[in-house]
């Protein structure tokens, strides 16, 4: 079963200003101003270590939480990267996201991919 109102935003460019100007100005906006009731940002690829680099990001982190974002990270990316433990230090859940994407593709949830 789909829900309609839970946005997912699939992080994996390396490109800060796009995370600044992109990620997280929709997604802390699409909660706050509840354009969608759930929001999920998904760190995969060079995300999870760029948020350990980058107090800006951490920043941004801080205040979707603080929203009611949820943030997540692929584990296998994180472990790669040797970022797990800093990850989940700030809050952000750790998990293997394969199967979980394939299952949110499959059943046609409201993904963007930046």
């Amino acid at each position: 079963m789909s829900d309609t109102n839970h946005l997912y935003i699939l992080w994996t460019s390396d490109n800060l200003t796009t995370a600044e100007k992109m990620v997280f100005m929709y997604g802390i906006n699409a909660k706050r101003r509840e354009w969608w009731k759930n929001v999920t940002i998904i760190l995969w690829g060079a995300p999870p270590q760029m948020v350990v680099e980058h107090r800006i990001l951490q920043q941004k982190i801080e205040e979707a939480q603080l929203e009611g974002v949820h943030i997540t990270a692929c584990k296998a990316c994180a472990d790669q990267l040797g970022v797990t433990e800093e990850l989940e230090s700030m809050n952000i859940e750790v998990i293997y996201w394969g199967e979980p994407l394939t299952k949110l593709l499959k059943n046609g949830e409201k993904l963007i991919t930046v």
